[in-house]
């Protein structure tokens, strides 16, 4: 049959939600939610069914972000700049993967690495963060829902409606 092609039209099956296609990088600067002084996330995809979340985490300073537990694991892709954990001894940089286990407490850190620079990477957190402060006692805590209600209220203040951030959760 080599040539021949057949088309077969496709019939979805009902009630599946639809896919979501956005830009990573977004052309409105508003759809970058505040998480901190000059550290911002874009949502990706927020999973309500196994509670977890897809977003660019975007950082502009340097210095100790957070340090943070996951109860499940987290996959990282480095767009643009660098990052590390005080805890280990290599340096994610643009380009690289990283695959964070459950369990594992680590302190992320950006490094200077000039006046205009900024870190982008991808994250695929599963379950939750949850901060913790230097003797590790838990000191905060995100999950999907409060990821989603973060978005809620800052797309409500500016202007892009708290509806906004449905187009993300599934």
């Amino acid at each position: 049959m080599s040539g021949t092609q057949f088309h077969v039209p496709v019939t979805q099956h009902p009630g599946i939600t639809p896919e979501v296609v956005v830009d990573g990088i977004p052309e409105d600067e508003r759809v970058w939610v505040p998480q901190a002084p000059n550290v911002w996330f874009r949502p990706l995809f927020f999973n309500r069914v196994a509670g977890g979340w897809c977003n660019l985490l975007r950082v502009r300073r340097s210095g100790v972000l957070s340090r943070h537990i996951h109860p499940a694991p987290v996959y990282g892709y480095v767009i643009k700049g660098s990052w590390r954990y005080l805890e280990h001894g290599w340096i994610a940089s643009a380009g690289r993967f990283v695959f964070e286990p459950p369990g594992e407490i680590h302190t992320l850190t950006v490094d200077a690495s000039g006046a205009d620079d900024e870190m982008i990477t991808f994250f695929n957190v599963g379950g939750a963060m949850i901060y913790l402060d230097e003797a590790g006692r838990q000191i905060g805590y995100e999950d999907v829902f409060s990821k989603i209600e973060m978005c809620r209220r800052y797309y409500a203040e500016v202007g892009l409606g708290g509806d906004y951030v449905n187009q993300f959760v599934r």
